[in-house]
């Protein structure tokens, strides 16, 4: 078990390319995940930010968008993200997500390896 007081965010400027900074709140560290996962976290894009389009290799990733609307990039399709949504990005494939609204942007992400 991890307490909000025990977590730190980390800013995290133009992430794979993108605009702006992302606010990354990991929720769970590496001993907690027993090697299965790569990050568990809840993540913020504020207004006018993105994180850029990236692959990934030997994992996979999931996003539950908690607030906000954004635009989705899935491998090169876009859809229109919104509170309640899910998206999953497999093993050899890419993903980025932009802030379309003036309120943040807030998703859960889950990385898992293998």
């Amino acid at each position: 078990m991890t307490t909000k007081d025990e977590r730190r965010v980390e800013c995290v400027p133009n992430m794979a390319g993108g605009e702006g900074h992302v606010l990354i709140e990991r929720l769970l560290n590496e001993q907690q995940m027993d090697g299965k996962c790569r990050m568990y976290a809840k993540v913020t894009l504020e207004k006018g930010c993105s994180l850029g389009y990236h692959e990934h290799h030997n994992e996979s990733e999931t996003y539950y968008i908690l607030s906000g609307h954004g635009l989705y990039n899935d491998n090169g399709r876009e859809y229109e993200v919104k509170a309640g949504d899910c998206t999953f990005t497999g093993d050899g494939f890419g993903h980025g997500l932009v802030n379309l609204g003036t309120e943040d942007l807030v998703f859960m992400a889950l990385i898992i390896l293998g």
